[in-house]
């Protein structure tokens, strides 16, 4: 199957430069900015004091003291204007206009192979990257079958990626995310979750030995000590769903859940938040009586894993 690539016109790259940069974030963050460097990147979520994600994001390093960090387009200037409050004492400055740098996401089960034939060097791991003046490259995943580039508008490795790859839409592109479990922040659900509801206690958006941030008594206190009733699912739906509609089960008027991303080409198929004692039923989508919904099977397990409210 050929190797391929899109656009990620939904995500933006909020630019952060300066010496204290880091150690801004650090104090922020979930994590542990410690570890960034041009040859690794880190995700992360940034909370309220009350432990409401207000955006998740993908954290590497572009240039000397230069770091990026990839979250949804709509979500880059009101990240910005929270960041700032907090921001006016360090040696960083924002930058939520610049668009002189384009991501794109590339994925295939030959992807590592085709590279090859693009970039001088690959990353070597999860979360692993390589670099240039005018690229970056973030391997995602252990296996080496999805990867994120960021290219200058400029760079000469954007036809040699055109020219190897093959197309496609960016909608495939969020739907592996769905698959593979990653929570996305979308603007009807800014600082409505914890971490632990989104699963990003799993996913590796939250480093619970790294010390204090913005909310970190609040999801450390979730995550140690917590009961929850409410995980992140794979779902299947017989009809198009947004970000942000209620899950209810049939004839209840109270809600149960809420559709967190989802595709509009089908098959259809969301991440929701769920209630654990809600799976078994009949559940539907934005009223009692909408689209039905069925529970299928995520990469990793949530039985065991610490429960959140």
């Amino acid at each position: 199957m050929a190797t391929r690539y899109c656009p990620l016109a939904a995500e933006a790259l909020l630019h952060i430069e300066g010496p204290d940069s880091l150690t801004f974030l650090q104090g922020q963050t979930s994590c542990d900015t410690r570890e960034i460097s041009p040859e690794q990147a880190a995700l992360g979520v940034y909370c309220t004091p009350q432990g409401r994600v207000v955006c998740d994001f993908l954290l590497s390093q572009l240039g000397p003291d230069h770091y990026a960090l990839r979250l949804r387009r709509t979500l880059r200037e009101q990240a910005a204007a929270v960041f700032a409050k907090y921001i006016v004492f360090s040696k960083a400055e924002l930058d939520d206009k610049r668009d002189d740098w384009r991501a794109f996401g590339i994925w295939g089960d030959e992807a590592a192979q085709d590279l090859r034939a693009i970039f001088p060097q690959l990353p070597a791991g999860a979360l692993a990257c390589t670099s240039g003046e005018d690229f970056l490259l973030v391997q995602l995943d252990p296996a080496g079958e999805r990867f994120e580039c960021y290219l200058k508008n400029d760079s000469p490795l954007l036809h040699n990626m055109t020219a190897e790859l093959a197309l496609q839409q960016e909608s495939e592109w969020q739907r592996l995310d769905i698959v593979s479990g990653i929570a996305r922040i979308e603007l009807p659900i800014v600082e409505s979750e914890v971490p632990q509801v989104l699963n990003y206690d799993l996913t590796g958006h939250v480093r619970f030995d790294k010390g204090c941030y913005t909310g970190q008594e609040v999801v450390a206190r979730l995550h140690y000590r917590g009961k929850s009733k409410r995980r992140s699912y794979l779902v299947h739906l017989s009809a198009e769903a947004a970000s942000g509609e209620p899950v209810f089960v049939a004839g209840n008027s109270q809600s149960t859940g809420t559709i967190i991303n989802t595709v509009s080409e089908e098959p259809f198929i969301a991440l929701a938040a769920l209630t654990t004692a809600s799976l078994e039923d009949d559940l539907r989508v934005g009223d009692p009586q909408g689209p039905r919904l069925e529970v299928g099977q995520l990469p990793y397990s949530v039985a065991d894993a610490p429960e959140a409210s």
